[in-house]
């Protein structure tokens, strides 16, 4: 077995050993940081989609609209057909999402830049529009949902916040194994070269517009669970999750993250939350200041992201170890 093909299963066992470590360590977090972890996961799986978006050179700033839809998925899954299990309403928002996603990819695959960007932030702005106007949805309070179960067991009162942690900890590692299996992927690599050069891509007999819609919807997805594994955490949902400022919050992530690693999506995640909760509570009136200096601070040391302090070293060790197999010419 090649060093390539043994690469998924190497990222699966990694993957595995990290969502272990993760449930570990969350048995002995206080209640506050495994909520706030929960939180800064279910972004950060949104924030996912994006970055692969942007590995095909485009950026999404709607996926409000498909974290919303994830959400009242959820939401109105528990309240209207009476599920409750958790990792059902959490493939529900996924499923959804990307549903409702589908018959726009194609077109909106047509677009690149600033187009593509107001195309998908129109969408979200319109969900936004009509669930703040419908009673059905709750309007502008939006929904609550109770508390749900998992593969038919409730969890006690004082195990709630860690179940929910430790299920968006697995649902959330293992797209994460999944979404770096298809990075490394020919298709994937494909997708990267998009970025760079859309013309050679075409004459070496991709379509683009194909790869582009096709990692839509998968990012749509991403957004759906997202969104449900939000909800399930807090227990409500509003029209603001379409908002784009909501939208402005995951490419904010995806900016700090870079398009080169997966867990660099979800260490901007984390560094976001862990900055928006104190930057607010000490600076109440200037939080959003010390939010913009972070990423003026960001943007000038890692213009890359924060994924290019590792891989770009991974990288150079790579190309060095094979140069010493080759030895000397």
């Amino acid at each position: 077995m090649t060093a390539r093909e043994s690469a998924p299963m190497r990222t699966l066992l990694l993957g595995l050993l990290c969502i272990g470590l993760l449930l570990l360590a969350g048995a002995a977090m206080p209640r506050w940081l495994t909520f706030l972890l929960t939180m800064a996961l279910a972004n950060g799986v949104v924030a996912l989609g994006i970055m692969l978006l942007m590995r095909s050179g485009v950026v999404s700033f709607g996926q409000g609209l498909v974290f919303a839809t994830g959400g009242y998925a959820a939401a109105l899954g528990f309240r209207w057909l009476g599920w409750t299990d958790g990792l059902l309403l959490t493939l529900a928002g996924g499923v959804l999402a990307a549903l409702i996603a589908a018959p726009f990819a194609w077109l909106i695959a047509r677009y690149r830049g600033i187009f593509f960007a107001m195309l998908t932030l129109a969408l979200s702005m319109v969900l936004y529009g009509l669930l703040i106007k419908s009673t059905t949805f709750g309007g502008s309070d939006g929904l609550n949902m109770g508390r749900v179960s998992y593969l038919g067991m409730r969890p006690a009162d004082a195990w709630v916040g860690y179940t929910n942690y430790a299920v968006t900890v697995a649902v959330v590692g293992m797209i994460s194994v999944l979404m770096r299996i298809y990075f490394d992927s020919v298709r994937g690599l494909v997708v990267l070269s998009a970025r760079e050069n859309e013309i050679r891509v075409e004459y070496l007999g991709s379509s683009v517009q194909s790869l582009i819609a096709t990692n839509f919807i998968i990012a749509a997805f991403c957004g759906g669970v997202g969104g449900a594994l939000a909800v399930i955490a807090l227990g409500h949902v509003e029209p603001d999750y379409s908002y784009w400022t909501r939208s402005g919050d995951f490419v904010f992530v995806a900016i700090l993250a870079g398009h080169h690693s997966v867990l660099a999506a979800f260490i901007a995640s984390i560094a976001l939350e862990l900055v928006r909760s104190f930057s607010s509570a000490y600076f109440p009136n200037s939080w959003q200041l010390a939010m913009g200096l972070f990423l003026l601070a960001v943007i000038r040391f890692l213009p890359s992201g924060i994924g290019s302090l590792w891989v770009a070293r991974i990288r150079s060790g790579t190309a060095q170890s094979n140069a010493e197999v080759r030895g000397p010419a």
